[in-house]
């Protein structure tokens, strides 16, 4: 029997839109999944940027309204990606019509915004919801994620997570939404990329007890529609330093989120070592994962080892692509989309899941945490 339709609706038909239009259209490339999604419907404030969708047969909605799809009886799921300070009002929208939520992060554009979007959920408890963090579904990724869980590193040293980006290295590029703080928010960079480096230490429960942040503004002003240069009042980096307590263990984690990172494009790193065994894996190489453990080597006695693995195609949820073939950005949101919409009947076991709604509101408080840290020079306790 074929898998159930999921009728589908896109809000907000930028880049992200695009990416997910077409992570859907690989589906067949997933095996034995429970259900089967279809683009049906998208939503743009500027019709011109809907053009795109007309390549994709299934979409029959086209609209510059977003109430028109959230009227739509037809509709199950809607994934919107729109500017911060749209979320509060366009997610609790979508959650009171009664559609699922796959949400872009921050999940509002600060903490009171996304308190009330969690307060939207709690009165329609039957409507799922999570939020958008893909790099977690590079196989490498879901490797590491693995060894960690089986408990074998010993005492926890110390672990660091981390997103860089380098599309604002140019300092002549033009400003945009993400680069003023009433569209992006007061956490600027920590809003856009933050979620992506919380993700995986937040579901593996290390929620911080500080934060020590160094924020940085480095590039203050950009130029405007016409030329003029106007002021950029955004954070562009963020490092958090954090105290975690995990079981018997208190170690320091180091979470970054940077658009001017130099030397980067689009990374994502996860490292964490222990006494008795460590992984270290970024999406900059994309095909290895390293793995340390302390072991018998012969001739020489008990040695420290890193070790390189070879990883193939294969992530949370397998797929017809040979095992020893690699991966990459695209098939991480696949993965992340395969994750969400089989937890969403039921069918997610002890696969990694999507970020949940209340994981992205935590962010937020650890966000407001890092913002005072830097204003008072001093480490801050998340409340």
């Amino acid at each position: 029997m074929s898998a159930p339709e999921v009728n589908v609706a896109i809000i907000g038909g930028g880049l992200m839109g695009r990416e997910i239009a077409a992570a859907l259209q690989r589906w067949p490339a997933l095996v034995d999944h429970p259900v089967r999604p279809r683009l049906t419907a998208v939503c743009d404030i500027n019709p011109a940027a809907m053009d795109w969708f007309d390549q994709i047969d299934t979409v029959t909605t086209k609209t510059t309204d977003y109430r028109q799809l959230l009227d739509d009886p037809s509709i199950d799921v809607c994934y919107v990606a729109v500017r911060h300070d749209l979320h509060e009002a366009i997610y609790t929208d979508v959650i009171r019509a009664g559609k699922d939520l796959l949400a872009e992060k921050p999940f509002g554009i600060d903490r009171a915004a996304a308190a009330s979007i969690i307060s939207a959920l709690d009165e329609h408890p039957g409507v799922f919801v999570r939020c958008s963090s893909e790099m977690p579904f590079f196989p490498g990724a879901q490797l590491a994620l693995n060894f960690l869980r089986q408990g074998t590193l010993g005492r926890v040293v110390e672990a660091r997570s981390a997103f860089l980006h380098s599309s604002d290295v140019d300092p002549t590029k033009p400003i945009n939404w993400k680069r003023q703080a009433r569209f992006c928010g007061a956490a600027g960079v920590m809003n856009d990329l933050g979620m992506h480096a919380w993700h995986v230490p937040l579901r593996l429960g290390w929620d911080p007890d500080s934060v020590y942040a160094v924020l940085q503004d480095v590039v203050t002003e950009r130029p405007g529609p016409d030329g003029t240069m106007e002021p950029c009042d955004t954070w562009d980096n963020a490092t958090f330093h954090s105290w975690v307590s995990s079981g018997q263990d208190r170690f320091p984690l180091t979470v970054e989120a940077k658009r001017i990172a130099p030397g980067e494009k689009n990374t994502w790193i996860l490292e964490v070592t222990g006494t008795e065994g460590g992984v270290r894996f970024s999406t900059k190489h994309p095909s290895t994962l390293e793995v340390f453990r302390v072991g018998d080597v012969p001739g020489v006695g008990r040695e420290q080892l890193w070790q390189q693995i070879d990883v193939g195609s294969q992530s949370a949820w397998p797929t017809v692509t040979g095992g020893i073939f690699e991966s990459g950005f695209s098939d991480a949101i696949l993965q992340m989309w395969a994750v969400f919409l089989a937890e969403r009947v039921g069918h997610l076991g002890e696969r990694f899941g999507a970020a949940t709604p209340h994981e992205a509101a935590r962010t937020h408080a650890i966000y407001d945490a890092a913002l005072r840290s830097h204003n008072t020079g001093r480490a801050v306790e998340p409340d």
